[in-house]
């Protein structure tokens, strides 16, 4: 065993135990990260089987919305403001181009609620002027699921239109207080003459991560099993049979042991010669 204490094997022994020790963590995170999807599915769903809350319990000025209320309905009754809309550009739907339109809501509270009131097909070039339809006048009741703001660069808003939509930044773009969070609508009454597309079902499904912790595990012991296998083939070439003796040179075959025909050939040539002097 003595192969398997160079410093050869020992490096690749060092090098087998790291990865697969690697391997072990990223299925072990892998899972964990299946773990969160799973209770925040879970979390969802009840969400989403809850009746509608006045947006007022749910939501507060200035402050973030809980990560427990997402996907959360709320209700809430004021009067759009069309003309400080913001535009939420390159959204896509079933590959499609397009944008959101988000339109403030004025409640009786003097809060503002930013409502994103669905998606629109647009070409989706640049900074080409969107025409969105225009929302119900009037006192409106609408009903949507509480968002959380996005954040980053992303959610700047330049020229009245952004990438993501964040109650902060349109809040501030705008110079109105406006409740922490948006809402995806649902639905409200009046309907518009025009409607828009409304917001997409969140995704519950639990992802690809069980078969991702299971391929890094596989993986993990594949390395242990070529180790394995890697020193156990190399000491059975050291510790083998030995192989076929030394060979003559030009012969195909093994070296044969020396033949006596020589010395029985000269024994042979002074018998004959002895008969012959006695025969004389």
């Amino acid at each position: 065993m003595r192969f398997l204490l160079s410093r050869r094997w020992a490096l690749f022994a060092v090098t087998v135990v790291v990865l697969a020790y690697g391997c072990w963590w990223l299925g072990r995170w892998q899972f964990h990260r299946l773990h969160d999807r799973e209770a925040l599915n879970s979390q969802i769903r009840t969400n989403l089987a809850l009746p509608p809350t006045p947006v007022d319990r749910l939501l507060a000025r200035g402050r973030p919305s809980p990560a427990r209320d997402e996907w959360r309905r709320v209700s809430a009754t004021g009067t759009y403001e069309p003309d400080q809309s913001i535009v939420i550009r390159y959204q896509t739907r079933d590959g499609g181009a397009g944008v959101d339109v988000v339109t403030p809501l004025r409640t009786s509270s003097g809060t503002w609620l930013i409502v994103d009131r669905g998606w629109l097909s647009t070409s989706n070039v640049g900074m080409d002027r969107v025409d969105a339809p225009a929302p119900p006048a009037g006192r409106v009741r609408v009903v949507g699921f509480v968002r959380a703001d996005a954040t980053g660069g992303a959610a700047a808003v330049a020229d009245r239109s952004a990438r993501a939509v964040s109650s902060a930044e349109i809040g501030k773009a705008l110079g109105i207080p406006v409740y922490g969070g948006f809402v995806d609508l649902q639905r409200q009454t009046p309907p518009p003459r025009t409607s828009l597309v409304p917001a997409e079902a969140p995704d519950l499904g639990n992802g690809p991560h069980f078969f991702y912790g299971l391929q890094w595990w596989f993986f993990g012991l594949l390395a242990v099993f070529g180790f394995g296998y890697l020193a156990y083939d190399e000491r059975r070439k050291l510790h083998g049979p030995p192989g076929p003796g030394p060979r003559r040179p030009g012969s195909d075959g093994p070296a044969s042991p020396p033949s006596d025909g020589p010395q029985e050939a000269a024994v042979d040539r002074q018998h004959h010669a002895g008969d012959e002097a006695r025969s004389r």
